[in-house]
C-alpha cells in the first residue's frame, strides 16, 4: 500500500512538473511540438501527431489515452484523477474546442470515438460511464451529465443522499445542437439530431429528430424499413 501511495505521488509530481513547464508555451514558440513529444512520458498513450494548444489543463494523465491527430484547444480541462479504474479515451481525429471540460469522478470511463467534434464550453461529466460514438457533433454550451442527485429524503441534505450513475451512450453520427442537456441513463440512437436547447431525459431511437423540454421525437430521418435493417 505504501509503495502504491509513493508511486501515485511521484506520478502526480511528474505530471505537474511537465505540464507546468510545457503547458503554457505558446503555439508560435513550438509549444504543440514539444508537448506532443514530452507528454508521452506521462500519458497512458498519445498518438501521432497530436496538437495541444497552450493553456490546456490535464489531471490524472496516466489514465488518459489519445489516438492519432487529436486536436485540443486552449482552455480545455481534462480530469481523470480520483480512482485507479478511471479512463478517458479520445479516438483518432477527435477535436475539443476551447473550454471543453471533461471530468471523471469515481470508477468512470469516458470515451469519445473517432472524428467526433466537441464545440466550445461543453461539459462532459461522470461518475457514470459516458460513450460518445464516431463522427458526432456536439454544439457549444451543451452538457452531458452521467449522474443525478438523489432527493427522496427531505430530512437529509441532498448532497449527502448520493447520486445515480446509470451512464450515457450517444451512438455514431449524432448531432446535438446548441445548449442541449443529456441526463443520466439516456441512450441517443445512431444518426439522431437533437434540437438546440433540448433536455434529453429518455432514450431516443436511431435516426430521430428530437426537440423540446422534456424531449419529444418529431420525426424520423429515414423510413422505418431502413431503420429496422
Amino acid at each position: 500500500m505504501n509503495n502504491q501511495r509513493y508511486s501515485s505521488k511521484w506520478q502526480r509530481l511528474q505530471e505537474l512538473l511537465i505540464t507546468t513547464l510545457l503547458g503554457d508555451i505558446p503555439t508560435i514558440a513550438l509549444g504543440p511540438k514539444l508537448r506532443n513529444l514530452v507528454y508521452r512520458q506521462i500519458f497512458s498513450r498519445i498518438g501521432k501527431p497530436v496538437y495541444i494548444q497552450n493553456g490546456v489543463e490535464f489531471l490524472g494523465t496516466s489514465f488518459i489515452e489519445m489516438g492519432d491527430e487529436v486536436y485540443i484547444f486552449k482552455g480545455v480541462r481534462i480530469d481523470a484523477k480520483g480512482h485507479p479504474n478511471n479512463k478517458i479515451y479520445l479516438g483518432n481525429g477527435v477535436a475539443l474546442e476551447r473550454y471543453v471540460d471533461i471530468g471523471c469522478l469515481d470508477n468512470t470511463c469516458i470515451s469519445i470515438d473517432d472524428e467526433t467534434f466537441i464545440a466550445p464550453d461543453v461539459c462532459i461529466a461522470g461518475p457514470g460511464n459516458i460513450k460518445i460514438g464516431k463522427h458526432c457533433m456536439i454544439a457549444s454550451h451543451s452538457g452531458i451529465y452521467a449522474n443525478s442527485h438523489k432527493f427522496a429524503d427531505p430530512t437529509t441534505p441532498m448532497r449527502y443522499q448520493g447520486v445515480t450513475r446509470k451512464g450515457i451512450v450517444i451512438e455514431d453520427d449524432c448531432w446535438l445542437g446548441h445548449g442541449v442537456t443529456v441526463l443520466d441513463g439516456v441512450t441517443i440512437g445512431k444518426g439522431s439530431v437533437i434540437g438546440a436547447g433540448t433536455v434529453v431525459n429518455k432514450d431516443i431511437p436511431p435516426y430521430s429528430v428530437a426537440v423540446g423540454t422534456p424531449v419529444r421525437v418529431i420525426k424520423s430521418r429515414v423510413s422505418k424499413d431502413l431503420v429496422a435493417s
